[in-house]
């Protein structure tokens, strides 16, 4: 039997934290938006507490966490027990895919990438958002989080890596786009949102599951589309 999670003991303090930083939090969500496609049926893996899902219209996600799950359902997600690397659900089965700040948690991002690249309707997106560490807000930013026992522990992964995880999963076209270019506790209004990456703490990243494309096939190199 594992430890218990600090998301099970304490979600409702995790979920304060959206109303405590609510100008970071708005910008976060506007930087998901740009890059969101929408689709008659999407997910989010990691869904949390639902803060982003209920925003962007989507009605089902994935999470370990039990009390997670609680406070997604009463925001109208459709929220089931599952996770990253083992998503419940047939091959095919979603227009687009939503992860935010779910990579640092897992235990194998590749198989979670594949997961997600796998429920994917071809022409369908894989949308992730995460903590860039290696941008200019992160040095501050992090020797605070990592004092939390949310964040204790967790990797903390760069969009490079992401990028590359992504393109053996097989997704492409990737566009970026970055938000929070000071800590989240000194945003409090009107925080842009810049394509590309490297100066924004939170990044977003699209990649797109193209007809028969293969993991091999296709490959554009996140360092050329940086600054997009």
């Amino acid at each position: 039997m594992g430890l218990p999670s600090p998301f099970d003991e304490d979600a409702d303090r995790y979920d304060r934290w959206f109303d405590r930083h609510p100008a970071a939090y708005a910008a976060e969500l506007a930087a998901v938006r740009q890059l969101w496609p929408g689709g008659s049926r999407c997910l989010e893996v990691g869904v949390g507490s639902g803060r982003f899902a209920a925003p962007l219209g989507i009605r089902e996600g994935v999470d370990p966490s039990p009390a997670m799950r609680r406070l997604a359902r009463a925001r109208g997600i459709e929220a089931v027990e599952g996770r990253a690397e083992n998503l419940p659900y047939p091959d095919g089965s979603f227009d687009a895919v939503l992860m935010v700040t779910t990579l640092c948690f897992v235990d194998d991002v590749d198989a979670s990438l594949r997961e997600a690249y796998r429920v994917l309707r071809p022409g369908g997106s894989l949308v992730v958002g995460l903590i860039d560490p290696h941008s200019p807000p992160a040095r501050a930013y992090l020797q605070q989080v990592r004092q939390s026992p949310f964040y204790r522990g967790v990797r903390f992964r760069t969009p490079a890596e992401v990028v590359g995880a992504m393109e053996r999963a097989g997704l492409r076209d990737f566009a970026f786009c970055q938000t929070l270019f000071r800590p989240p506790a000194e945003v409090e209004a009107d925080e842009p949102v810049r394509q590309g990456y490297g100066e924004g703490l939170f990044v977003v990243v699209r990649g797109v599951r193209l007809g028969s494309c293969t993991p091999a096939a296709g490959i554009r190199r996140a360092g050329q589309l940086r600054g997009q």
